[in-house]
């Protein structure tokens, strides 16, 4: 015997309740069939639309993200060559190890942090301005190649997209957590009226009961046993 299973995508959940408007007619024909012909057309027009808003917003967010990754590589580019040449000046002697700790970095230290992560950029972006600004307002020499100031347009880029792309990612997932919810909905709606469709056909012969059942919208899957035997 096929075994009925609820959609699991969301166009099938779409497709399963255009089926059951469309057949509005037919169901008020029975009286064991309770249709709220309304709600089931404000279910669909809302799933719908949730669905439209999610895709846009997913479009959205994938092609900003592939800016802002554009964005991260420049910076952590810019970034790390500041460390070095700031480095550099500091075993030359041209700058003090101990004014490293403007910059939080570590005196006796001198490899570049780990920058693969946004955090570590958004910190390490910002101690190099802020360290640098505090040096150069104690009468030093300012970096060259890359200046601070190059490293702060590039900073800023990154920073603004950064939080864009949070903005982004929020959004897409409010738009799923409305949809995953109206999923949830029309699953139940769904479920109630196909146990209806059902008991209405329940005095047919099981061939003709499912053949009509499938009319009405509703999905039937055979086991693997009878897959089996229907190839065979």
């Amino acid at each position: 015997m096929p075994y009925r299973r609820l959609p699991n995508t969301d166009n099938a959940r779409i497709k399963a309740l255009k089926t059951a408007i469309e057949k509005h007619n037919a169901f008020f024909g029975k009286s064991d069939i309770s249709l709220d012909i309304r709600k089931l057309k404000l279910m669909l027009r809302n799933f719908e639309n949730a669905q439209l808003l999610y895709r846009e917003s997913l479009e959205i967010q994938a092609s900003s993200n592939k800016k802002f990754q554009k964005l991260v590589k420049n910076t952590r580019l810019y970034i790390s060559h500041f460390i070095q040449v700031l480095n550099l000046c500091v075993i030359r002697n041209e700058i003090k190890k101990e004014q490293k700790r403007l910059y939080n970095m570590t005196p006796e230290n001198f490899t570049v942090p780990d920058l693969t992560s946004n955090d570590a950029l958004l910190y390490w972006g910002n101690s190099l301005i802020k360290g640098e600004r505090a040096r150069l307002a104690q009468g030093g020499a300012p970096i060259y190649n890359p200046t601070i100031a190059r490293v702060d347009v590039a900073f800023s880029q990154f920073k603004d997209a950064y939080f864009s792309q949070k903005v982004y990612r929020n959004t897409t997932s409010r738009q799923l957590e409305n949809l995953s919810g109206q999923r949830n909905d029309i699953d139940s709606a769904l479920s109630a009226l196909w146990n209806q469709i059902e008991a209405a056909f329940a005095n047919l012969p099981s061939g003709e009961r499912i053949e009509r059942c499938k009319e009405y919208g509703i999905v039937y899957y055979l086991r693997k046993e009878e897959k089996a035997r229907e190839n065979n």
